[in-house]
């Protein structure tokens, strides 16, 4: 899977060049709050990353991701479990995402989301904020955990 999240990382980077500094490092300290159970900042971070990142195809993927990740959160914060939370990658966002299977083969739609959605959040803030690299890559295997998921779902078993 380290390979198939190397091809991931390729593929996803002609689609996000480069953010400004201020704007990269809030998507890099969204995915970290939120891995890090850190819930009402994860919420705060990704409500300034949702606002800093300016509209386009690729990056209303990555707003919908900064969304569903926020929602995540809030639910935490709060210890709710809401197995449904409105908000879903769909149409041309699920080009952007790591893992995009069938609807019919989705046991638990909710939690694919949330992993495509920190997926796509971790990938971006690599490629875009090189002063977070050390502390992203130190969530990698846990990236590469998450995509083990869905090995046999993906065909590449």
């Amino acid at each position: 899977m380290e390979r198939f999240l190397d091809a991931y990382i390729e593929r996803m980077r002609p689609y996000f060049p480069g953010f400004p500094p201020e704007t990269a490092h809030e998507i890099a300290s969204a995915f970290l709050a939120f891995k890090f159970g850190l819930y009402a900042n994860a919420v705060r971070e990704c409500t300034n990353a949702i606002a800093l990142v300016p509209d386009g195809e690729s990056n209303g993927a990555l707003k919908k991701a900064l969304e569903i990740i926020r929602a995540n959160a809030q639910d935490r914060e709060n210890s709710l479990v809401t197995t449904d939370l409105g908000i879903a990658f769909g149409g041309q966002e699920l080009r952007f995402v790591a893992v995009n299977l069938p609807a019919e083969t989705i046991e638990a739609p909710n939690a694919l989301n949330l992993d495509n959605a920190l997926i796509l959040v971790y990938v971006v803030a690599l490629i875009t904020s090189p002063d977070d690299d050390e502390a992203l890559e130190e969530h990698r295997t846990l990236i590469v955990r998450m995509l083990r998921d869905y090995k046999k779902a993906l065909g590449l078993e």
